[in-house]
């Protein structure tokens, strides 16, 4: 999945002897936590919409090299697009790896995902540029945060398969050079960014509502999970990143 984190953006670790203790499901492997069926049921769901997100990805990033204005972009994105395949597969193979239906899996998600990209279809290049920077990365910070709870083994693939394709610096470069030719364009794109953050927010909160081991995962009883107050300072961490993405663009958030 196309992410735009990069040393600016990453908040600082802490020091090794200052981190805090990993406790619950995320101090287990998948052998130990799948014990539980309805942990085990909440991440084939995560795998699901996950695995769903990379292959559209694919997809989305094969058209929009269709707008790009010279042969080195289209070549850009046509790379890009192959690592979110390659994720695609690693998804779709640890789904079956746990005795799930990587197909059964997706099902689920596919019309919310679809949904927010019918409603989201960019109508040049650079709003598609913003787009995968902005749009896909509020989602990779989704799952980032809940990556957190799960189980060592489920954690690390999830987060290997939200690793930067290399979309943000790429995005970043072409759309600040696009502002500095026309600042007119400043305007346009950082209302379409907006829009893009309302709407990724709100199918984000969508996916999970509509499935009860993720829900109960998120607000609590599966996964050691977040409670109510933890869930709404997870979004106004994934805003805040946001602002600072808009900042890069240079962009008004």
């Amino acid at each position: 999945m196309t992410t735009p984190d990069n040393a600016a953006e990453k908040p600082a670790e802490a020091p090794a002897d200052t981190a805090p203790t990993v406790t619950g499901v995320a101090a287990q492997n998948w052998d130990t936590a799948s014990a539980d069926p309805q942990y085990r049921a909440a991440v084939v769901d995560l795998l699901g919409a996950l695995a769903y997100g990379e292959l559209a990805a694919f997809e989305r990033l094969a058209e929009d090299a269709k707008l790009a204005p010279t042969l080195s972009d289209k070549a850009e994105l046509a790379k890009m697009a192959s690592a979110e395949f390659h994720h695609f597969e690693q998804l779709s193979n640890r789904l079956t790896a746990v005795g799930a239906d990587a197909g059964q899996a997706m099902d689920p998600f596919v019309a919310a995902l679809d949904g927010f990209h019918k409603q989201t279809a960019p109508s040049d290049w650079l709003e598609g540029l913003v787009k995968a920077y902005v749009g896909d990365s509020i989602a990779s910070d989704f799952y980032r945060e809940v990556a957190a709870r799960l189980d060592s083994d489920t954690r690390g693939l999830v987060l290997g398969v939200l690793d930067d394709t290399g979309h943000a610096s790429f995005a970043i470069e072409k759309v600040r050079a696009a502002i500095d030719a026309d600042p007119r364009v400043g305007g346009r794109l950082a209302l379409w960014a907006r829009r893009l953050m309302g709407e990724a927010l709100s199918q984000s909160q969508r996916v999970v509502a509509d499935r009860d081991a993720l829900s109960t995962m998120l607000v609590g009883g599966v996964a050691d999970g977040f409670d109510l107050a933890e869930v709404g300072r997870m979004f106004s961490r994934i805003t805040e990143a946001h602002t600072k993405r808009m900042a890069a663009l240079g962009l008004a958030a």
